[in-house]
Formats: C-alpha cells, sequence, structure tokens
C-alpha cells in the first residue's frame, strides 16, 4: 500500500499533555493555546476527559471550557470519556465528538479504568450504543495496543477481537493507542495486519507515544500501510501515569515537520506550533522532549516567511 499524499493530526495536548502535569492551566489559557492551534493548522483538537475532578484536578473544567470553545467551520473538538458519569457529563457539556477508550490490558485496565478488561469492554460497547444514539461522533479506541509493561505483548487476536465488536457497534473511527510506547516496526505491521482488514472503510488513527524513542519510526511504518490519522501533542507532551518511564506523544510539530519533509500534506504549520510550545515551556517552568520548537526558535517568525 503506497503512503498517503496527506495526513491529520490530531492534537491532543490540551487533553493528554496538560492532564499529564501537576501545574493546573487556568481555563482561559487553555482556551487561548486552543485557538492558537487552530490558527496553526490543526482541525481536530481533543480538549478535555470527563474524568473524576478531584482524582485529576487539571481536567476539572472540561465542561466549562468546551463551552466557551471558539466554533469555527471544519474543526472538530473532542472529548476523551472512560466511563458512563464521564459521558454522561460530556453530553451534557454540548460536545459533538467523543473518544470513547478501553484498555486491551486487563491490568492496565484495573489500574487506568478501575475495572477488568472483560468489564470494561461490555460497558464501553453500552456508552457507543449511547453515545450513538444521542446522535455524538465516536471514536472508539484500544489502549495498550502495542503492549503493556505487566502483560508483555498483548496478542494480535485479543486487538482484533475488540476492533470486531466496536466496528460491529458502528463507531465511525477506530484508533489504537501505543499507551506504552512498546511498540516497534514489527509489531506495528502485526497488529495493522490484523485489524486493517476488519476495519474496512473505517478511518483507523494511531495514537504514539514515544517512551522509547521510536515514535517517528512507527509512525513510518504505518504510514506504508496507508495509515492517515496520527495523534500528536505540542512539544511531545503527555504520558500515563500507569507506565513507568512513560513519554509523551509524538511531538505535533515534530511530525508536521517530519510529513513535510516527505511531501505529505498535513495543512499545520510547525511553526507557530512551535511558538505555542516554547510558552508552555515557559508556563510549566520545564523543557518537553519535542525538538523543532526549539529549532524554530532561532527561524525568522513565521509571518516573514
Amino acid at each position: 500500500m503506497a503512503m498517503p499524499d496527506a495526513v491529520t493530526l490530531v492534537e491532543v495536548g490540551p487533553r493528554d499533555g496538560f492532564q499529564f502535569e501537576q501545574a493546573v492551566v487556568p481555563t482561559h489559557r487553555k482556551l487561548s493555546v486552543i485557538a492558537r492551534l487552530v490558527a496553526a493548522g490543526l482541525k481536530q483538537i481533543q480538549v478535555a476527559s470527563f474524568v473524576h475532578p478531584e482524582k485529576v484536578p487539571q481536567m476539572a473544567d472540561a465542561g466549562s471550557l468546551i463551552r466557551q470553545l471558539p466554533r469555527q467551520d471544519g474543526v472538530v473538538y473532542t472529548a476523551l470519556v472512560l466511563n458512563r458519569q464521564g459521558l454522561d457529563r460530556a453530553m451534557a457539556s454540548g460536545i459533538a465528538a467523543v473518544e470513547i477508550s478501553l484498555s486491551a490490558s486487563d491490568s492496565h485496565s484495573r489500574k487506568n479504568a478501575g475495572m477488568a478488561h472483560d468489564d470494561a469492554l461490555e460497558k464501553g460497547l453500552r456508552m457507543i450504543d449511547q453515545a450513538l444514539s444521542a446522535g455524538l461522533h465516536v471514536r472508539a479506541s484500544v489502549q495498550c495496543a502495542f503492549g503493556c509493561v505487566d502483560e508483555g505483548q498483548i496478542p494480535a487476536t485479543r486487538i482484533a477481537g475488540i476492533v470486531r465488536r466496536f466496528v460491529e457497534h458502528g463507531v465511525h473511527v477506530l484508533a489504537l493507542a501505543d499507551t506504552t510506547g512498546m511498540g516497534s516496526p514489527p509489531r506495528i505491521e502485526g497488529v495493522l495486519d490484523a485489524v486493517l482488514p476488519l476495519a474496512g472503510r473505517l478511518p483507523l488513527a494511531l495514537h504514539l507515544h514515544d517512551t522509547r524513542g521510536l515514535g517517528l519510526v512507527n509512525l513510518m511504518a504505518a504510514l506504508k500501510y496507508g495509515v492517515s490519522i496520527f495523534d500528536t501533542a505540542l512539544a511531545g507532551m503527555g504520558g500515563c501515569p500507569f507506565v513507568p518511564g512513560a513519554a509523551g506523544n509524538i511531538c505535533t510539530e515534530d511530525t508536521a515537520h517530519l510529513l513535510e519533509s516527505l511531501g505529505i500534506h498535513t495543512g499545520v504549520d510547525y511553526r507557530r506550533v512551535g511558538a505555542v510550545s516554547r510558552d508552555m515551556e515557559a508556563f510549566f517552568l520545564k523543557s518537553f522532549p519535542g525538538r523543532m520548537h526549539r529549532v524554530t526558535a532561532f527561524q525568522p517568525p513565521y509571518e516573514s516567511r
């Protein structure tokens, strides 16, 4: 299969990135960041997760944030939900698109969602039915699709079985998440071999973490399979609190730059994203693992290019 001519980058920094940080970002700053990401050309942005506000204070303003988002044609905002209560809150917020996510790993599911994998799957499928009945756009994702730190490699047949159930329930988009960053090109290829025939015409997205430095290498492997949707986070922010040594997502500006060098269209100005990333480093008083936001700091401003 030939590599795609165009790729959609789904920005998850305002959710996955911010959620991993202790310093709470004020709602007004979140809104500013999201508006600047839209101005940089990002058309799909995951802005929040509906989780327990006491457990994740960073996301306590999810409903308020969504109600204040700037509306723009062609821009889709999404929210992550992990349980029925989260879905109810998401629906009350007025969000039009949700991601319903569960883990292929039983041990990770118990830590992340507080329930066994089989229970999480059945509850997740009921959530999908509820969200679809309410007219929401639903993306269903499989966490730990390329490995678990406790269980090792998850059999591709298990991943395929979950995807089959998602397809049967009528989701709009499928996603596979390398939550632990254990993916490698052979593993990416093996899982895609099992999943793509089941996906048919449904869009398939990959959510890649760079824990072992293979994030963009894995993206290249997936591109050769025709995958054209990838989650990314500004500055390479993010991680999973239940994965020791977890690193962030593949970096938005790094990924956009790589794809541009390959002649693959994204519509994303990585220089503009880099400027936002530098501002967030100043806010959090720390450096993030992405690279291009540091490179572009020494290039002429994007307005003059």
